[in-house]
């Protein structure tokens, strides 16, 4: 079975890690963006770019209302908890995400370098103060759109929009040229510059393996493609690794 292979795998590599895109939060109810359910096919992406947002903030903010109140909902699934055991059990070093729902986290999950920001923390474009987002919702209930700061500035996600540059890059390049096998989950491994990362991993001689719903840019210089459901092939990871390490100290 494919999983005793990435078991097998993860059990002989010394710095392995994860790398995370919108499709393992699916099984949560959060949509991914390009894939046939994707947010993209209801809605436009210029709603979250930085120019929309100095455009029209209002408009913005009627967008994120909805997508933050969605993300607040979700709790982890069993994929986003079987990397939480892995990392436990030492075999992960590091959860390098795409993704803004702070789900690995709420897992158990403490090594995340989030490359867009967090749904879960904004900010006040001039004064720069910080905000819980769950403070926002409730001074967006209270005053309506845009939520605005008391210095008068407008509000904002702490996220990466599109026409900005991602956080943590260097940080997760840096991880990455260490690493020697990638777990590259639930991405389309279409956006740059997150994209580099299980890229780089390869090319310094590391092994890539890809979980994904459907075909990636990066699936030929795979040394695994995975089309499985993440939230079911990721337990039967831990399953076989538990088995093992059981097996070898009895």
């Amino acid at each position: 079975m494919e999983c005793d292979k990435v078991g097998d795998l993860l059990l002989t590599s010394t710095y392995a890690i994860a790398f995370t895109g919108a499709g393992i939060s699916t099984a949560s109810g959060i949509p991914d963006f390009r894939g046939p359910n994707g947010l993209w096919k209801k809605y436009s992406p210029e709603l979250a770019t930085i120019e929309y947002f100095k455009k029209d903030p209002r408009g913005f903010w009627e967008f994120y209302n909805l997508r933050m109140r969605g993300l607040f909902t979700a709790l982890p699934n069993k994929a986003h908890h079987a990397l939480a055991e892995l990392e436990k059990m030492g075999l992960i070093r590091a959860i390098i995400t795409q993704n803004i729902d702070g789900l690995h986290q709420l897992a158990g999950s403490r090594n995340v370098i989030e490359l867009h920001g967090s749904m879960r923390k904004c900010y006040c474009v001039k004064c720069l103060k910080t905000y819980d987002s769950n403070t926002v919702l409730d001074k967006i209930d209270k005053e309506g759109l845009p939520p605005k700061c008391e210095c008068g500035g407008v509000i904002r996600p702490d996220v990466v929009l599109f026409g900005e540059p991602v956080y943590n890059i260097s940080t997760a390049l840096e991880i990455a040229r260490e690493a020697d096998l990638v777990l590259a989950i639930g991405s389309s491994l279409t956006v740059y510059p997150a994209n580099m990362i299980p890229l780089t991993v390869k090319e310094m001689g590391g092994k890539l393996i890809i979980l994904n719903a459907e075909e990636t840019p990066l699936d030929n210089i795979a040394d695994i493609v995975i089309r499985e459901r993440v939230e079911e092939f990721l337990p039967c990871v831990v399953d076989y690794i538990k088995s093992q390490t059981l097996h070898r100290s009895s």
